[in-house]
């Protein structure tokens, strides 16, 4: 090439290098504009231009600053899909104009999050998470629809210590190494997989301790570090540490007396033992509760000054009177403010919202076709109810029923042709009912009658008449009533807990039974229920969770046999609401939960049957002991002795044989679901570390592996133990 065309290459280059480097140089007004700059040279920069008023504004949930042209996101609600409508009519908005935009917006529904915690499948979970963080993506950034946010009050981290507790279909359970796993999955499905920038920002509710919801506005959860250590936070560090979470609400209530809004274990605990760094919001109403119902601050600036120095950044009430009152009366300073307000803006630098599209992998998430309408989408909310049905009953293999030589079905429940939502869900785009699914399955050459009715009259007419009887019950996930109204003792939900653990229903089934005792009874319910009429007479019992829109052709797929369950419970389903403590009795040692609980259950922690039979062997560890930060791999046979494949969840629990403390009867540390066919033999294996064997010691404030002999028991379930061996720990 010639000198002179050299030069004009290079005169051409500098060109377009000033024709695209100028306008950006134009666009970066301020420091934080620049992506390539550290995120906390970013917020200090954005902290240092924003007014006093504009910091006052940005503690609410839309951290906004127009005058920078920062644009925020708020948050919506997804505990089991994206809610903008349901029940609740989440995601109300209106537009500049003032034009309301309060209709529905239909998104994908899985089962309500206690289904989701039977599947004992985090990989699914994190599917599922996935298609709600896309959707909530879709929606916030689509022209066609531009609403709800990207910071999704999901998952619910809380552990489910009482089956009477309201919230129970809140909770992935009981146990918190279950719980934490599934929240980690959870997360990390909202978040997605991308090394810089989060799909959303996943927000855990509600921490901590927070499972009673009369008086809960006011209530102490009472006990003593090692259980707030050990079982409570479980769940919510897990969530942080393992899964990335950088936002989280507190609870209502109190622990030990002091409201979690502004308990000093928010950065004591979360900032410095979990490097959490991010949002911390109150729940809605709980800076006036602080004053009126816990009567720990005598007025709303006090409480205000309170959760601020506690950490909280972000409030769901009316707080800006309170905070500048409080700011007036020197309860809190400028630079309080300042230090709480860079978590905020941590999550909105990742989540891209300050940086051009180009730069976020997420930003191209729009189209003309909705995902809530894809095959793929309907396909993972199917598969995923599928595997949250668990079978509780199968008496000489009822189950599965065959369509060959069956002429007649009769479908019975006063809910069996609806799908019930709970009080997050969002608005389905379709829902399939039991009765639906049974039809789609059976098709024309089947007559399927249906009785609604809880009079028993018409069931009982067409129960005598068919061959086969399915009996639908449970619970209604929002009483079929108005807030803080539940007519029937043995529901229940937010700001309203049980009064029985008695299914009223259940006098349907005695009826049914009377006149047509080849039935089954799938429980459709938020809660474990005392069923034991049910379980002592009926052949085949099942429970699946509300909510799902594939809620029907799920169902039927499994009494069909098309899909073999293998969901399992998790909870300890009590036969007598007397084997239970004192509601408000937060210490699990007197009780609670298959780790404590002394009684004999109706159903224990982890049960649940298959259409196959599995057998295990050779249980084996790498080593015959485990000391201080080491670890070992611990590794079980299962067969599939049975004629169809089907999917086995292998347990592993330990049990302390010489601790110096008082431990648990047992405990989950590990488990996994495994698809085996027929006679074959897969080898699981699970890594237990020493740190899965410490416990809390108030006096060196740390986790502590101590000299103890330790049962490695395998199984599938809690009460279900296969094979056993014992091995040293040592610190």
């Amino acid at each position: 090439m010639k000198p002179s065309a050299w030069r004009l290459t290079i005169l051409i280059l500098v060109c377009v290098a000033i024709f695209f480097v100028r306008p950006l140089q134009a666009q970066n007004k301020y420091p934080f504009q620049d992506p390539s700059l550290p995120i906390e040279e970013r917020v200090n920069n954005i902290i240092s231009l924003m007014t006093l008023e504009e910091k006052v504004a940005a503690l609410g949930t839309n951290p906004s600053v127009p005058r920078l042209g920062i644009v925020g996101s708020g948050h919506v609600e997804g505990l089991h899909g994206l809610a903008l409508g349901g029940p609740g009519g989440w995601g109300r908005y209106r537009d500049a104009s003032g034009k309301s935009l309060d209709g529905p917006v239909p998104t994908t529904q899985f089962p309500q999050e206690v289904g989701l915690g039977e599947t004992w499948d985090p990989e699914v979970l994190k599917q599922a998470a996935g298609v709600e963080g896309y959707e909530a993506r879709y929606v916030f950034q689509s022209d066609q629809f531009h609403r709800g946010g990207l910071v999704i009050r999901a998952p619910n981290a809380d552990l489910d210590r009482d089956p009477r507790w309201g919230r129970s279909e809140e909770s992935y359970g009981e146990d918190p190494y279950l719980d934490g796993t599934m929240v980690t999955a959870f997360v990390k499905g909202l978040q997605g997989d991308s090394p810089k920038y989060w799909q959303t920002a996943a927000l855990l509710k509600h921490f901590l301790a927070n499972s009673n919801e009369n008086g809960r506005g006011g209530s102490s959860s009472n006990f003593d570090e090692r259980l707030m250590r050990e079982y409570y936070s479980v769940p919510f560090r897990m969530g942080v540490v393992d899964g990335g979470a950088r936002a989280y609400m507190t609870a209502y209530n109190a622990w030990n007396g002091i409201p979690m809004a502004a308990h000093p274990i928010l950065k004591s605990m979360t900032f410095k033992d979990w490097g959490f760094d991010g949002i911390i919001c109150t729940d809605a109403g709980a800076l006036t509760n602080m004053v009126s119902e816990h009567k720990y601050y005598k007025s709303l600036d006090q409480a205000a000054a309170g959760a601020i120095h506690a950490g909280i950044n972000q409030f769901l009430d009316r707080y800006r009177d309170p905070v500048n009152d409080a700011l007036r009366n020197k309860l809190v300073t400028e630079a309080d403010i300042d230090e709480d307000l860079r978590g905020i803006f941590r999550v909105m630098i990742r989540l891209g919202l300050l940086d051009p599209p180009a730069l976020i992998p997420f930003a191209s998430i729009k189209g003309s076709e909705d995902p809530w309408k894809t095959e793929k989408h309907k396909a993972l909310a199917r598969l995923v109810t599928q595997k949250s049905i668990v079978l509780l009953k199968n008496d000489n293999h009822f189950l599965p029923l065959t369509k060959d030589g069956l002429k007649s079905i009769a479908v019975i429940g006063p809910d069996a042709d609806e799908v019930l939502l709970d009080w997050y869900s969002g608005t389905p785009p379709y829902a399939v009912s039991p009765l639906a699914g049974i039809k789609n399955k059976v098709g024309e050459r089947v007559k399927v009658q249906y009785a609604a009715n809880n009079d028993g009259d018409a069931a009982v007419k067409i129960a005598k008449t068919s061959d086969v009887a399915i009996v639908i019950i449970g619970n209604h996930p929002t009483c079929g009533a108005g807030w803080n109204h539940c007519p029937t003792p043995s529901d229940g939900k937010e700001a309203i807990d049980r009064k029985s653990i008695t299914l009223e229903q259940e006098e349907l089934a005695k009826q049914v039974y009377a006149v047509n005792p080849h039935m089954a009874v799938v429980l459709i319910a938020s809660f474990p229920f005392a069923v034991n009429w049910t379980k002592e007479n009926v052949p085949a019992i099942m429970h699946m969770a509300h909510n799902s829109e594939e809620e029907g052709n799920a169902l039927a797929d499994v009494l069909f046999g098309d899909y073999n369950p293998g969901g399992r419970l998790v909870h300890t389903w009590p036969r007598l609401i007397d084997q239970l403590p004192d509601m408000t009795d937060y210490n699990i040692r007197h009780g609670r939960t298959y780790m404590y609980f002394r009684g004999e259950p109706l159903f224990p922690f982890g049960y649940g049957l298959s259409y196959t039979t599995f057998a295990y062997s050779n249980l084996r560890t790498s080593s015959n002991h485990v000391f201080g930060d080491g670890s070992l791999i611990v590794s079980v046979d299962v067969k599939n002795t049975g004629t169809l494949a089907g999917e086995e969840v292998v347990q592993m629990y330990v049990k302390h044989l010489q601790s110096k403390v008082e431990r648990p009867i047992e405990e989950l540390r590990g488990f996994e679901r495994v698809r085996v066919v027929p006679n074959q033999t897969k080898t699981v294996q699970f890594h237990l570390k020493a740190a899965d064997l410490s416990y809390w010691d108030e006096a060196s404030r740390g986790f502590v592996v101590e000299k103890d002999k330790v049962k490695i028991r395998v199984g599938s379930s809690s009460a279900d133990i296969i094979l056993e061996k014992t091995l040293d720990s040592a610190p």
